[in-house]
């Protein structure tokens, strides 16, 4: 993360504070993959997808409890709660857990074909590789979600209501 953690009643609990890395859960599952059993992988994603979620319902709240008129109010919670879902399910699951297993599977099939190392030295570089690559891909996938929901699904909501870049 490159932004400091801010301090006092604007911290946001999903994304000043640990609970942030929660949402890279999946990715540390898809780096293990080759070691441990396929329920641990979707373990991962059970724990970044219930962080998502949590986010969503966080900031659906938030917008709820800005005061104004009950009709804005309704919309700017569903666009809330919207917003961040799309964006959390693309940025913190969908891509970095497909980024990590392909890097992970190619690096695992290259190894094969490159070294003669045993295989629980190739998984175990195959998961090393997944972890290194992790730091890597956050801000590139973030800021391309940023561009593509920009692009696309915020156009569609109501002036007024449109939230800020994620």
């Amino acid at each position: 993360m490159s932004e400091p953690p801010s301090r006092g009643p604007d911290r946001d609990l999903f994304r000043d504070t640990w609970v942030r890395y929660l949402g890279y859960a999946n990715e540390v599952g898809e780096a293990f993959r080759s070691l441990v059993p396929a329920a641990v992988v979707w373990l991962s994603y059970g724990v970044s997808s219930s962080y998502v979620l949590a986010d969503a319902i966080d900031k659906g709240k938030k917008a709820g409890e800005v005061p104004s008129a009950e009709a804005g109010r309704s919309t700017r919670v569903t666009v809330a709660v919207v917003d961040t879902l799309v964006w959390q399910a693309l940025a913190s699951v969908a891509l970095p857990g497909f980024t990590i297993n392909r890097v992970c599977a190619a690096s695992l099939y290259l190894l094969g074909i490159a070294t003669r190392w045993p295989l629980p030295v190739r998984k175990w570089t195959t998961t090393t590789l997944g972890l290194l690559t992790i730091p890597i891909i956050i801000h590139p996938i973030d800021r391309s979600v940023d561009f593509l929901l920009d692009s696309s699904l915020r156009k569609l909501y109501p002036a007024t209501d449109k939230p800020s870049s994620s």
